[in-house]
């Protein structure tokens, strides 16, 4: 039996439809060298680019999916959805710190979809370290995975980074937590869209990003914060629990417990979930 390819090209009648040449026109514009390439299946963006640039292709590409069988979360998590804009970013970074570079993302993903109205709340929160969440009610609507590594032609200190996200169209139905879909919030959106509009806020953000680190984007990230002023509990060793208090400005996340101690927690290290209870008792001290 011959094996399943990993990628599948798309027909020229749907790559038409996702208006490719003009969104890599516009992107050119940032990157002149970024390719945008559309695969009509892929199993995973982020595995394809990585295993580029492991063989020496680290061009800078946008690779989206019109469909997508084996999407990747954190912590080795899969991601699966069958209505949603799928696509990884590869490039090349030099950033003087890699903390808070998921955040940023969030927030120009976020603030493409969904701008900033200083006369009600924002319809998209970030849930850290890189979800997205229609609505304060902690329904995830996508989430942003972001890979470095050293490659062929990188030369230090930049690395290639692989920036795969994930954007539900429709809520998908086999996921055990809440989940929404940004067709509740634009029932017209469809992926093509969707791409057009967060790609080139995508690019921007990096580049401000590798001038400027998450500092440039706390204020904007803290109007958007799901977490702030909630109990929470991390996934550390030992567990932590308390109340959410927002992030410092290298992106880590503060949390005051039970006694009043402020803990700092580093994304790398924790996994975060809403706490069952809102009394602190049970609490487990950081």
């Amino acid at each position: 039996m011959l094996a399943m390819p990993h990628t599948a090209p798309a027909s020229a009648e749907t790559a038409g439809a996702w208006r490719l040449a003009a969104l890599e026109a516009e992107l050119r514009g940032r990157r002149p060298d970024l390719r945008v390439e559309l695969a009509g299946t892929c199993d995973s963006t982020s595995t394809r680019l990585l295993e580029r640039a492991r063989d020496g292709d680290t061009r800078p590409v946008l690779l989206a999916a019109v469909r997508q069988s084996a999407g990747r979360g954190r912590m080795g998590r899969s991601w699966v959805s069958s209505s949603a804009l799928c696509f990884s970013l590869g490039l090349a970074l030099a950033p003087k710190s890699w903390s808070g570079l998921s955040l940023a993302v969030g927030v120009a993903l976020a603030e493409a979809l969904d701008p900033a109205d200083a006369r009600g709340e924002p319809r998209l929160r970030l849930k850290w370290p890189n979800d997205l969440w229609l609505g304060s009610e902690g329904r995830k609507l996508g989430g942003v995975l972001i890979e470095t590594i050293a490659a062929p032609g990188v030369v230090p200190p930049a690395r290639q980074a692989v920036i795969g996200i994930g954007l539900n169209l429709d809520a998908p139905e086999q996921l055990d937590a809440p989940a929404a879909g940004w067709r509740e919030a634009e029932p017209g959106a469809d992926a093509p869209s969707m791409l057009a509009r967060v790609a080139p806020a995508l690019l921007l953000a990096l580049d401000v990003f590798e001038r400027e680190g998450f500092a440039a984007f706390a204020g904007r990230y803290a109007r958007r914060d799901a977490l702030a002023g909630r109990r929470i509990a991390a996934g550390t060793l030992p567990p932590c629990s308390g109340a959410a208090d927002g992030v410092d400005d290298d992106g880590a996340l503060r949390i005051v417990t039970p006694e009043g101690a402020l803990r700092r927690i580093d994304s790398g290290e924790v996994s975060v979930r809403m706490s069952a209870a809102s009394s602190s008792s049970g609490s487990s001290p950081c």
